[in-house]
C-alpha cells in the first residue's frame, strides 16, 4: 500500500454486553454476569481513501464513527472484514489518550513518538515547534495530571499533527478549546493536507467538515448510508434530525440540522445603517437581516428565535408567521429583517438561534443553533445582562404636605 492510503473492506464490529458487572473472581463465579447481548457497532462497512485526501465521517451518536476510527488506528480489531492503513498514523481520538499522567509534557511527547515508531533524534527536531504550538512553554516540564482539559487538548493535537505521520485521525478535535486555538488547529491541518497527508475527520460541525473535507461518509446504525460529496452527506445527516428540537449531538458541536425543504441563509447582525456589526453599546439600535429560501412550494413556515447569554441561559424567545412577512406558498428567496430600536442588553456576549418549522411546530425544516453572536458593552455604569430602561426622578411630596397643614 502507498503511504497515506486507506482500505476498509466489509468491516463489522460486535461488542458483547453483559447485564451485570463482575468486580471480582468471586462475583463472577457466584453471581455470573448474566446472558450477554450482542451489539453491532459496525456492519459491512467498505470504502477507500486515496493518499492526500480528507474524508469526513458523520452520523448520529452511536452510529459507529468512533469505533471505525479506533479500528483504523489499530486500537480495536474488527470482528470480520479488514482495514488497512498505509504508513504511520497520528491520532487524536480522545482527550489525553496515550498520555501517562505522571510523566511531564516533554516526556509524553517522546512517549507518543516512540509509540509511532519515531526516533528520539527526529522528535527533538520537532520538540520546540510542538511546545510552541501548544503554548505550553511554562508547563512542559510539569506532570500532565496538573494540566487543564484545554492544555491536554493543545498538547495532544500538537503531538499528533507535528510528528512525521502519513495519516491523521481526528475525533471531535474542535469540540474543546477557544476560537483562537480552533483557528490554529485548522491552519495546521490544512498545512498537513497541502503536504500530502491523509485526514479522516469525525465531527458534528457541518462548517468544519465542509471546509476541510471534499468527501464524507454518512454512517447510520453502523452501516454506510451515503458516501459522496460533503455537502450532500451533511444534508442527508441533517435530515435524520429533522423532527428533533434538542438533539443529543448539540454538546459535540452540532450547530445545524433539519429536513432542508426551507432554509435560513445570509444571517447578518447590523447597526441601524445596515453595516455588519459584532459589537454594540447598551441601548443602541440593532437590525437582524436574513433570507428565507425553499426548494418547493410550501405553506408559510414559522420563524423562531432564541437569544441566550454566554452561559446558555435563555433571555428571550419568540416566533413569527412568515405569511405575515410575504411568504406566498411559492418557491421563494424572501429577505426579512427584525429591527430593535434600543437594545435592552447591558453587558456580555450573546448568541442568537434561528429555526424554521411547519405551522404546527412539529416538523423542523432548518435550525441554526448558533446563527449569530454579538457583544454588548455598557454605555455607562450598567452591569449584568439586561438593560432596565427607565427614568429616575424626585418624587414630589408637596401636595401631601399641604393636606397635613389644613
Amino acid at each position: 500500500m502507498q503511504p497515506g492510503e486507506i482500505r476498509v473492506a466489509d468491516v463489522s464490529r460486535r461488542f458483547r454486553v453483559y447485564p451485570r458487572d463482575a468486580h471480582s473472581l468471586r462475583e463472577l463465579v457466584v453471581r455470573g454476569r448474566g446472558e450477554p447481548t450482542d451489539v453491532w457497532a459496525l456492519r459491512d462497512v467498505s470504502f477507500e481513501v486515496a493518499p492526500g485526501s480528507a474524508v469526513g465521517l458523520v452520523g448520529r451518536n452511536g452510529s459507529g464513527k468512533s469505533t471505525l476510527l479506533r479500528i483504523l488506528a489499530g486500537i480495536v480489531r474488527p470482528t470480520s472484514g479488514h482495514a488497512e492503513v498505509g504508513g504511520r498514523i497520528g491520532s487524536l481520538l480522545e482527550l489525553g489518550a496515550g498520555f501517562h499522567p505522571d510523566f511531564t509534557g516533554r516526556e509524553n511527547v517522546f512517549l507518543n513518538g516512540a509509540i509511532l515508531g519515531i526516533g528520539r533524534a527526529q522528535i527533538r527536531e520537532q520538540l520546540d515547534e510542538i511546545v510552541a504550538f501548544a503554548g505550553l512553554e511554562d508547563f512542559i516540564d510539569l506532570p500532565v495530571r496538573t494540566y487543564s482539559s484545554g492544555m491536554y487538548m493543545r498538547l495532544g493535537f500538537a503531538i499528533a499533527s507535528h510528528l512525521a505521520v502519513d495519516v491523521l485521525l481526528l475525533d471531535e478535535v474542535f469540540a474543546v478549546g477557544d476560537e483562537a486555538f480552533q483557528r490554529k488547529c485548522f491552519n495546521r491541518i490544512f498545512e498537513f493536507k497541502r503536504n500530502g497527508g491523509t485526514i479522516v475527520f469525525v465531527s458534528h460541525d457541518a462548517a468544519a467538515v465542509e471546509r476541510l473535507c471534499e468527501r464524507a461518509v454518512l454512517l447510520q446504525q453502523g452501516e454506510v448510508a451515503f458516501d459522496g460529496a460533503t455537502h450532500d452527506a451533511m444534508t442527508a445527516y441533517h435530515r435524520l434530525l429533522a423532527d428533533e428540537r434538542d438533539p443529543a449531538e448539540l454538546g459535540a458541536g452540532l450547530s445545524e440540522w433539519g429536513s432542508g425543504e426551507a432554509r435560513i441563509t445570509d444571517v447578518r447582525v447590523c447597526g441601524a445603517d445596515g453595516v455588519d456589526r459584532a459589537q454594540f453599546l447598551a441601548g443602541e439600535p440593532l437590525s437582524l437581516r436574513l433570507r428565507l429560501t425553499s426548494e418547493r412550494p410550501l405553506p408559510p413556515p414559522r420563524l423562531t428565535y432564541e437569544l441566550r447569554d454566554e452561559a446558555g441561559r435563555l433571555l428571550t424567545a419568540g416566533a413569527v408567521d412568515t405569511g405575515e412577512l410575504g411568504w406566498d406558498g411559492t418557491p421563494v428567496a424572501l429577505p426579512v429583517r427584525f429591527d430593535v430600536d434600543s437594545l435592552p442588553l447591558a453587558d456580555g456576549r450573546f448568541d442568537l438561534s434561528l429555526g424554521l418549522t411547519d405551522d404546527s411546530g412539529g416538523h423542523l425544516y432548518h435550525q441554526l443553533s448558533h446563527a449569530s453572536s454579538f457583544v454588548v458593552y455598557p454605555s455607562g455604569c450598567e452591569r449584568g445582562a439586561l438593560l432596565l430602561d427607565g427614568r429616575w426622578s424626585r418624587e414630589d411630596a408637596r401636595a401631601e404636605g399641604e393636606l397635613r397643614s389644613r
